[in-house]
């Protein structure tokens, strides 16, 4: 992700696409895999985004590769095509599974951080990068629970996948923020555990909390301790790109202008606004 190095970016959403299309200095977006047809006409937002150089990222949210089952191949077939009508430097998924003996979820749900589960990530992971022509990068999701078999932290799960199998990090800042403050833990003990230097790109996004639980949203403002979280990692380690995650619950322009602007600010990177 050269293109983008060190930049703030955005999701592309069809609500949001003419507060996107007029950014000045935007030069990196990610928009979700399965909202784009694979080879019917792109959305013209989108296509205007591509044409003028912006680095556009596929995220995809259900091949469920925590699944036990293996990876549909259609779904990444899909992935793959819409990469390639993007011309993406790469593309991105969750650590995470949907759907199992053919019922799905609706929601991006937590495996058990076990061996076994490693080896059911890793085969999946695997199966995805046998059909795609791009790197892809891995998310760790925020989890409300953890499994009462777990063998390994997050940090040694993570690093273990993807060591095994090459992939990127998409750390989302985010996330580590609503664990930590979940399981009472320090998230910059969390952040130290992770194999930053794997990080691709990084989400951040706001959330709330309900019932004494933090719930990563991503249709609330970015709180400080997050932007601070994105102070801490940019002093570790300098990603490629941040991104600004908002799917829903769409505030005035002058509000997303203002969340961006305090990404850069955090990271001191340049704005896009």
């Amino acid at each position: 992700m050269t293109a983008t190095a060190y930049s703030v970016g955005i999701g592309w959403r069809p609500e949001i696409a003419g507060f996107v299309a007029g950014l000045p200095g935007l030069r990196f977006a990610e928009v979700v895999a399965e909202s784009v047809h694979p080879h019917g006409d792109l959305p013209a937002g989108l296509a205007e985004l591509r044409d003028r150089g912006v680095a556009i990222v596929p995220h995809g949210v259900k091949l469920s590769l925590g699944g036990a089952e293996p990876v549909e191949p259609a779904r990444v077939e899909h992935l793959a095509a819409v990469a390639g009508r993007l011309r993406a430097p790469l593309v991105s998924e969750h650590i995470a599974f949907v759907r199992a003996n053919g019922l799905e979820a609706g929601h991006l749900l937590p495996i058990p951080r076990s061996r076994e589960a490693v080896d059911a990530v890793v085969a999946n992971v695997k199966r995805t990068q046998a059909q795609l022509s791009v790197p892809i990068a891995l998310e760790p999701i925020a989890a409300l629970f953890d499994w009462p078999d777990d063998e390994l932290d997050e940090g040694a799960f993570l690093t273990e996948i993807l060591r095994r199998t090459g992939a990127l990090l998409l750390l989302d800042v985010a996330n580590v923020y609503a664990n930590a403050r979940n399981r009472g833990t320090d998230p910059l003990a969390l952040l130290d555990r992770l194999p930053l230097e794997r990080v691709a790109y990084v989400h951040v996004a706001g959330g709330a909390e309900h019932d004494g639980v933090y719930h990563d949203t991503h249709t609330d403002a970015v709180p400080k301790p997050v932007l601070d979280l994105v102070a801490a990692l940019c002093e570790r380690v300098r990603p490629p790109a941040l991104m600004l995650e908002r799917d829903g619950d769409y505030p005035p322009a002058a509000d997303l202008r203002e969340e961006l602007d305090a990404i850069a600010k955090a990271s001191g990177y340049p704005a896009v606004t």
